[in-house]
């Protein structure tokens, strides 16, 4: 991508093999999203008025007028990017080819090519009362599809977009061979142009090594506790503890939030009246990277499973989270299990 800020570049380069085999990945995909991401931030600033498009995604979930917004976003980043192939969204749930622009060339058959899997606006319920939300966005290493791959090592790359007071974005990094990065980049009006790196390197470093003065947790689908009596001594545990609440009802948000502070559990049990919400290729997979990269543990609380330890057979599945600091994660797990 033409005039990717050299510093951006540089970083982003340098976390790549050496031997010049992810050059799109750097220069044109990652740059490309980012600037999607900042698009998005833009629009919604525009957007005063948060109502029902009138329309369903193929899951049957209602369309705000800013899911579509940031879904075309998105899509016109990724047509920028020759080297994406393949594309599929939560709201637009079936892989199909990339339709690039006439000027941005082609791909050489054995060169760089990618798949991407997205949620343009995760946290859209929350938007009316401006609260922050964020996107999500999967980078896997095929051109042909995501599913029937394994995550851990398929899926190299994940961007999480967050919309708040300030627009900034956290990138994972992990392509085999080379060790596993996470960073955050500021964006500002015009994108890449006055982007900053905001922290070039994001760790959740274990408790051991720490000892942070204050703890927080995160306990999404709150109305489980009261079908769980395991998930509610949990919750429990941690109000005693006098741990610190921090939870918006956003996933990108309230992750994002423990990726800073160096510091979180986020919970998200199933029971079997609060079905599992979040679909493992446009949320659980690309966060899961992420917490990865940053030195955490995401995983299944049904089973205890890693999240990218199993591959995805379809669109649509489905399954809970615990992710963050990788002790308080096995805490969680030895509670929620039993």
């Amino acid at each position: 991508m033409n005039g990717v800020p050299s510093l951006l570049s540089a970083h982003i380069q340098s976390l790549l093999p050496r031997d010049g085999t992810r050059e799109a990945l750097a220069q044109s995909v990652i740059p490309s999203i980012l600037q999607g991401v900042s698009d998005i931030a833009k629009a919604l600033h525009d957007a005063q008025d948060v109502t029902q498009a009138g329309t369903a995604n193929s899951f049957g979930d209602d369309q705000l007028n800013v899911d579509v917004i940031s879904e075309r976003h998105v899509r016109t980043a990724l047509a920028r990017c020759p080297s994406v192939r393949v594309a599929s969204s939560e709201e637009d749930p079936i892989e199909r080819p990339v339709e690039h622009d006439a000027s941005t060339g082609s791909v050489q058959a054995g060169a760089e090519q990618y798949t991407v899997a997205f949620d343009p606006l995760d946290g859209s319920s929350i938007i009316a009362p401006n609260w922050t939300v964020g996107t999500i966005v999967g980078i896997w290493d095929n051109g042909q599809t995501a599913l029937s791959q394994s995550p851990a090592s398929s899926q190299i790359a994940a961007i999480l977009g967050v919309y708040g007071p300030r627009t900034t974005a956290v990138v994972a990094i992990r392509i085999p061979g080379t060790p596993a990065s996470c960073l955050e980049v500021g964006l500002g009006p015009s994108g890449l142009e006055d982007c900053v790196i905001v922290r070039p390197s994001i760790r959740l470093p274990s408790l051991q090594s720490i000892n942070p003065k204050t703890r927080y947790f995160a306990p999404a689908n709150l109305r489980a506790a009261a079908e769980d009596e395991r998930y509610m001594a949990l919750v429990s545990h941690y109000i005693t503890s006098k741990y610190t609440l921090r939870y918006s009802g956003g996933l990108v948000p309230d992750v994002v939030h423990a990726l800073v502070k160096g510091h979180g559990v986020y919970l998200s049990p199933v029971t079997e009246a609060s079905k599992a919400k979040l679909r493992r290729l446009y949320e659980l997979c690309p966060l899961a990277l992420v917490v990865e990269c940053a030195g955490g543990r995401a995983v299944d609380p049904v089973d205890g499973t890693d999240i990218l330890a199993r591959e995805i057979g379809n669109c649509d599945e489905r399954g809970g989270l615990v992710c963050g600091t990788a002790d308080e994660v096995e805490f969680a797990l030895k509670g929620l299990l039993g």
